[in-house]
């Protein structure tokens, strides 16, 4: 997002605390670039900061919050729901209570798909009831959702959050499926396979993400609720053979049993997304893996 914003001539003020929930010197790898632009500012602090927020606030006049910060990951989250409540939740009531107290003309929340929890009605669309939430992670995130709302009847905040659905891309989360998986197979080393295989995600590429994300930034509705996602489905056991088709290499499978947390399905209705967004995904999941491994031989694997 980062990317595209400066790219058209936008101003960017960052606010990142590189924690170690991965190599920090991963992420400043990601935002090297970004700090050759004068348009771009980096502030360094944790969003549960007050003061480093109250300092942000004051040296900078934000106009537009878009807020990506998150304690990621649906298996770590079992084992530290407080901290994920404490950065999902707290912390998104601090940015909230800024954007009311300096009037922020718009706020963009990254929700997820895992909210949809235990939906068994697909393809998910925006309007399902929200009750069968089965991580803390996808709690703390819907709890986020409620809060945007709570803050927009309150205060007029003008709110859009995304329900983002299996992202991938190049520079992702080392332990993010679709990045294990292939580093896993050119190490010939066995992939983790929890359950049978067939549970079914709709991954979606980057560009598209980004494509939904940056219509939002520039549609700012008084509230409103989008999925993302390409509305497209693949099992466990298809998404390693398309790895191993876009990689020219076979993977070794260690069976295990189902994780604790884990949903069958995650399949988005995007109908909403085209129409008020003029939202259109158009990478495969052949395309986007494509793309991917071209960025893992080149960064990633050409390294070691």
């Amino acid at each position: 997002m980062v990317d595209r914003l400066l790219e058209r001539g936008d101003e960017v003020v960052c606010l990142d605390d590189f924690n170690d929930f991965y190599d920090p010197e991963l992420k400043r790898g990601n935002v090297k670039k970004h700090l050759e632009y004068d348009r771009f500012h980096l502030v360094e602090g944790d969003i549960r900061d007050l003061d480093t927020l109250s300092e942000l606030f004051a040296r900078f006049d934000i106009r537009k919050i878009v807020h990506l910060a998150a304690r990621a990951g649906v298996r770590p989250s079992l084992e530290q729901p407080l901290l994920y409540e404490d950065v999902n939740v707290r912390a998104t009531i601090h940015l909230l209570d800024f954007a009311r107290e300096r009037k922020v003309d718009q706020f963009v929340f990254a929700s997820s798909s895992s909210v949809y929890g235990g939906n068994t009605k697909t393809p998910f669309h925006e309007d399902d009831r929200i009750a069968r939430t089965v991580s803390p992670y996808a709690a703390t995130k819907y709890a986020g959702e409620l809060l945007c709302h709570t803050y927009h009847h309150l205060y007029r905040i003008r709110a859009t959050f995304l329900r983002f659905f299996t992202v991938y891309s190049p520079r992702p989360r080392p332990e993010m499926a679709i990045h294990k998986f292939t580093r896993l197979i050119y190490e010939q080393k066995p992939i983790p396979f929890f359950g049978n295989g067939q549970t079914i995600r709709d991954y979606t590429y980057i560009d598209d993400i980004i494509q939904g994300l940056i219509a939002a930034i520039d549609r700012p509705f008084d509230f409103e609720v989008f999925n993302l996602g390409e509305s497209f489905c693949v099992s466990l056991s298809e998404l390693v053979e398309a790895i191993e088709k876009a990689s020219g290499r076979k993977a070794l499978i260690q069976s295990l049993p189902k994780q604790a947390g884990d949903v069958e399905i995650t399949y988005a209705d995007v109908s909403k997304a085209r129409q008020m967004l003029g939202y259109h995904p158009h990478t495969s999941i052949g395309e986007g893996l494509a793309k991917f491994i071209e960025w893992f031989e080149r960064e990633a694997y050409s390294s070691r």
